[in-house]
């Protein structure tokens, strides 16, 4: 019996789960180490953010994902990639040090500051369940609070939202809060004007989801200003401090809650023994085949390689589909033993959706909008969903709200304190 190779796969996100699915199991001894238990689908982050979905329904157990299937047979490890020793082939968790023949870097993109590292502790951001989680519970708690609240000028303070980055993600969240602001509160928070709820979409640039047409960054922009969403460009945030963000001109924007959408960035992993690898944005330089640079067993794909060709000289967008292709074209690099089949990116289309009826869409030189678009939206979404029962619970979840404009996930539940939990890492 020929041992089999040992293949590593940092990350369960949607490169690392789409070469899993496809590699040979026969060949390969597959291992995925990720910091969650649980594959997650970020396109909709927001959603549970502003209520529309439960955590749950956009959540896959990777251990229910590898016993049946495209998956069956890999092996799961919980934990956090902390280092990779390129040279000893061996990478780190917090728990354990794990071995490996061929190591696949696949951890994905965090939010990335701009080297104001020190937002992390007072922004809100959408890069996990867990962030969405916490900014879903800030914004009811607002709005509770907002509801008893002695002046209208408080209530202005508490419900003051800037959303930082005018990207797929700023406009999506922008445009939950906007649709909050004009059904959900004269609905259930009589209490409360709509006047005194401000929510603002800052963008430096001098257009909105600059990776898509004209005529859909034109049709963002009016759906957010009938969702009463005030969008500014050309503003750049210089700092935020003690609630108050100071712009680029010098001039500051109250706001009681900040929304980070506006950049990412590798995940920080320390690389021992590993070179000049890193390039822009804490990427990992690749060449055509996915094979970092001057490594030939070990590999990046999805948002975390940097590939660089004549078509993307500063690399492939970090979208699901370029993840979703290259792990596939790696899977069958692989299989094959043949390092013959370059990765080209099919691109089959972008889009956004802003609010109930409210989306747009790029599909080649086809420009939807409007109600048709969202309808397309939701379908693309929702069959990427992993798992026959989070689609039908996301579908009855959006069915329910389109009709009632009501939904049973509005609720406020504040984490417990203790006891702490030193592993990960809380003090």
């Amino acid at each position: 019996m020929v041992d089999k190779e040992k293949i590593v796969v940092i990350g369960g996100g949607f490169a690392g789960l789409s070469l899993i699915k496809h590699i040979d199991k026969d060949r390969f001894d597959v291992t995925l180490v990720d910091r969650n238990n649980f594959h997650s689908f970020p396109p909709l982050f927001y959603q549970i953010a502003s209520s529309g979905v439960e955590p749950g329904s956009i959540c896959f157990p990777f251990r229910r994902e590898i016993r049946r299937g495209k998956a069956k047979g890999v092996n799961f490890r919980l934990g956090e990639v902390k280092s990779i020793d390129y040279r000893e082939k061996t990478i780190t968790t917090q728990y354990e040090t794990i071995s490996f023949d061929r190591l696949v870097i696949a951890a994905g993109t965090t939010n990335n500051f701009f080297g104001d590292d020190d937002l992390v502790k007072y922004v809100y951001t959408l890069k996990s369940t867990a962030q969405a989680m916490r900014m879903r519970d800030e914004v009811l708690d607002r709005l509770e609070r907002a509801s008893i609240a002695a002046s209208s000028e408080e209530r202005r303070r508490l419900l003051s939202f800037v959303v930082i980055g005018g990207g797929p993600a700023g406009v999506e969240i922008a445009g939950a809060l906007g649709e909050m602001k004009r059904f959900i509160v004269p609905r259930e928070y009589p209490s409360i004007s709509q006047d005194e709820v401000s929510i603002i979409l800052l963008e430096g640039s001098g257009s909105l989801l600059g990776a898509m047409s004209e005529k859909s960054q034109a049709d963002a922009r009016k759906y957010l200003q009938r969702l009463m969403v005030d969008v500014r460009l050309n503003c750049l945030m210089k700092s935020y401090s003690e609630n108050v963000v100071t712009l680029s001109d010098g001039s500051g924007i109250y706001s009681g809650m900040v929304i980070w959408t506006a950049g990412v960035s590798g995940q920080p992993i320390e690389m021992e023994n590993a070179g000049d690898i890193m390039g822009r944005g804490y990427r990992v330089k690749v060449d055509q085949f996915s094979r970092v640079e001057g490594h030939d067993d070990i590999f990046a794909i999805g948002d975390m390689s940097l590939m660089v060709n004549d078509g993307y000289p500063k690399g492939h967008p970090q979208l699901a589909q370029v993840a979703i292709q290259q792990g596939r074209n790696l899977a069958a690099q692989l299989n094959s033993g043949r390092f013959d089949t370059p990765f080209q990116y099919k691109d089959k289309g972008t889009m956004a959706t802003v609010g109930r009826d409210m989306a747009v869409a790029d599909l080649g030189k086809t420009h939807f909008s409007g109600f048709f678009a969202w309808i397309l939206w939701m379908f693309i979404h929702l069959i990427s969903i992993l798992g026959m029962r989070n689609k039908i619970s996301v579908l009855i979840d959006w069915v329910w709200a389109y009709f009632s404009y009501g939904t049973s996930l509005r609720l406020l539940l504040h984490t417990s304190r203790w006891p702490l939990r030193s592993r990960w890492g809380e003090r």
